[in-house]
């Protein structure tokens, strides 16, 4: 673990700066007790001389600025108590580049120091939360803190895979195993070996397929298609799921044995709008992130900031950076008003004819009713697609009583197809799986 070495102006003047940088995983290094390494960073003050300039970052009081290092110059920023909350947004990015995850609202910094004490346990973690919410890099930092650092680290999304290669493309096949197995493939765990795998929308996983995974995870082997012997692995995992999975395990499509064995250790992220405090820290980080080669990187108003904060973020952190995105195409000089803060408009539809029939779209279903006509501008004819395909989904559902096996036979298309259908819907607001009448109410 990389440690910070504060300089005591920095420390006294800056010190929730400097704690939550420890409950974001770096050590703090002193002086008393130790020489620094050569991957440690230094905190100086304005006017203190940099021990190593490519490493450091200094801070001043004086004005409103952030230079990041360029040509093994010490990064440098300055803000004053006013901007404290962007301040040392831009200080964390500076320090911890890329890898490190953001946060500034006390459950964020709680969690992270969850993390931090569950990656030095090698047990099986489950992380719960929304789309767009940091799964993958709460996922990231307890890898990147734990004994397997460096490990690999094998994120795969459970839902984007094809169905039929699932199995193969986890476990491994031997050649000749399947049709066009010209070769043997190792498989994503054994890919892994040492390290951690992510399995991500673990709810997404077919039932049959989790019979397979739970074995894995009990013997800590694998059993490639077309072998006969078993393969030991060593390897990490954590699973994320959007859905709450005893729900899932309620409604007869997650196993629950395999629910209990994932869930050794569950920590769930929160909405972005429920930790406001994060908001201005992961702006501060996209902005530099975005900023490119700028010669002057753009810094938010108390203004933009307020605009920011007070914003419901149904997209969470993947709306946030587009939303920073365009305000550093819109601000030209070196700030970012309020003027250039743009949300994501909300998806509205205007009809001007009945869309295809449901028929066309999917051969084996029921003609449904067109989607309401609401609208403030017209749609896209992918849109239109779109919604009859989801107006289609949520009719047949409700005509098969929820059963999704049903559904997918009626609609021409496979389980995971649907499955797959479902999530992105749910990822746009949109849940199909409710009754239409709850629909209708909300």
């Amino acid at each position: 673990m990389r440690s910070i070495f504060s300089s005591a102006a920095v420390l006294q003047r800056h010190y929730p700066l400097v704690s939550s940088l420890r409950s974001q995983g770096f050590g703090l290094g002193s002086y008393e007790t130790g020489q620094p390494g050569a991957a440690d960073l230094f905190l100086i003050a304005e006017g203190e001389a940099p021990p190593a300039p490519a490493r450091s970052v200094i801070i001043g009081s004086e004005g409103r600025h952030v230079l990041p290092s360029r040509n093994g110059n010490p990064a440098r920023i300055a803000f004053g108590p006013a901007d404290a909350a962007v301040g040392n947004g831009f200080a964390r990015a500076l320090v911890a580049g890329a890898e490190m995850p953001t946060a500034a609202d006390p459950e964020s910094l709680a969690l992270l120091a969850l993390a931090e004490r569950v990656a030095q346990a090698d047990i099986t973690v489950l992380i719960n939360g929304p789309t767009g919410t940091g799964k993958e890099v709460l996922a990231r930092a307890i890898h990147n803190q734990s004994p397997r650092r460096n490990g690999p680290f094998i994120a795969i999304n459970c839902a984007a895979l094809p169905e039929t290669m699932l199995e193969a493309l986890l476990f491994g096949h031997q050649k000749g195993a399947f049709t066009g197995a010209s070769s043997g493939g190792e498989g994503f765990f054994r890919a892994a070996d040492g390290g951690t795998i992510l399995l991500d929308e673990i709810a997404e996983m077919p039932l049959q397929l989790q019979a397979k995974l739970l074995r894995v995870l009990q013997e800590r082997e694998v059993v490639p298609i077309g072998a006969s012997v078993p393969q030991a692995i060593d390897v990490r995992v954590i699973a994320c799921a959007n859905r709450d999975l005893q729900g899932e395990v309620a409604a007869g499509r997650f196993r629950a044995d395999l629910y209990y064995r994932l869930s050794v250790f569950p920590l769930s992220t929160k909405p972005l709008a429920e930790r406001p405090q994060d908001i201005p820290a992961l702006a501060a980080t996209m902005i530099l992130r975005h900023a490119g080669t700028r010669a002057v990187v753009p810094w938010p108003t108390a203004e933009a900031v307020e605009t920011l904060v007070a914003h419901d973020w149904p997209g969470n952190v993947r709306e946030l950076e587009n939303v920073i995105q365009r305000a550093l195409l819109f601000a030209g000089g070196d700030t970012i008003d309020a003027s250039h803060i743009v949300f994501d408009r909300p998806v509205s539809f205007t009809f001007h004819r009945e869309p295809a029939p449901v028929t066309q779209l999917f051969p084996q279903a029921p003609a449904a009713a067109p989607a309401a006509a609401t609208a403030s501008e017209p749609a896209t004819l992918g849109n239109v697609v779109q919604m009859s395909e989801f107006q289609a989904i949520r009719e047949t559902l409700a005509a098969c009583g929820g059963s999704r096996i049903e559904t997918a036979r009626r609609l021409g298309i496979s389980e995971r197809t649907l499955r797959y259908r479902l999530a992105k819907a749910r990822e746009q607001g949109n849940d199909l799986a409710r009754p239409l009448s709850m629909a209708a109410s909300a």
